[in-house]
């Protein structure tokens, strides 16, 4: 079977590409026929030099690309958004509008963009996920959970199956 793309996971500040959520969601994205990547950036906490790894990889991507990306991963999926051509973004608990990052405005293809965020969010507020949403006509789903939203694992991968036939 022909692979329809390819889904780029971005794992946040204190995780790594085995992390739970984007280990469910990339079964996820096998079952739909995508192949999956997600890079080691555990090795920096600066947002940019995680960005630019990303830019490299998927620079010879010649195929449909879509970006997922979790807390600071969320940002870097953002904002890689508006530099490459990606087909969707999905995002968890993204680090939107936080002191430090090189730039607080990421544009996103925002029919295709999805933001899923906990309620309870103790470290990003739900509040910075509304106002980006808002500003980009996304799609925003609030859910009861924290920062980490690990508790809400099947729910994301039911919201991440209906994105992913969005894509197609």
């Amino acid at each position: 079977m022909r692979k329809r793309g390819t889904v780029h996971f971005i794992h946040g500040k204190e995780s790594g590409p085995g992390g739970s959520k984007l280990v469910a969601l990339s079964s996820v994205a096998s079952a739909e026929g995508w192949d999956t990547c997600c890079l080691d950036y555990s090795h920096t906490i600066d947002p940019a030099e995680r960005l630019n790894q990303l830019l490299i990889a998927c620079s010879g991507e010649r195929r449909p690309l879509l970006l997922v990306g979790s807390s600071m991963g969320g940002w870097v999926a953002a904002e890689a958004a508006q530099q490459l051509d990606v087909r969707g973004v999905f995002l968890l608990a993204p680090a939107v509008y936080m002191p430090g990052y090189p730039s607080q405005e990421p544009v996103v293809p925002g029919e295709r963009t999805e933001i899923v965020h906990g309620w309870n969010d103790s470290v990003i507020p739900y509040e910075h996920a509304v106002r980006f949403a808002r500003l980009r006509q996304c799609t925003l789903h609030l859910v009861q959970g924290d920062h980490r939203l690990t508790a809400r694992i099947p729910l994301l991968q039911e919201l991440f199956g209906a994105f992913l036939k969005k894509c197609v």
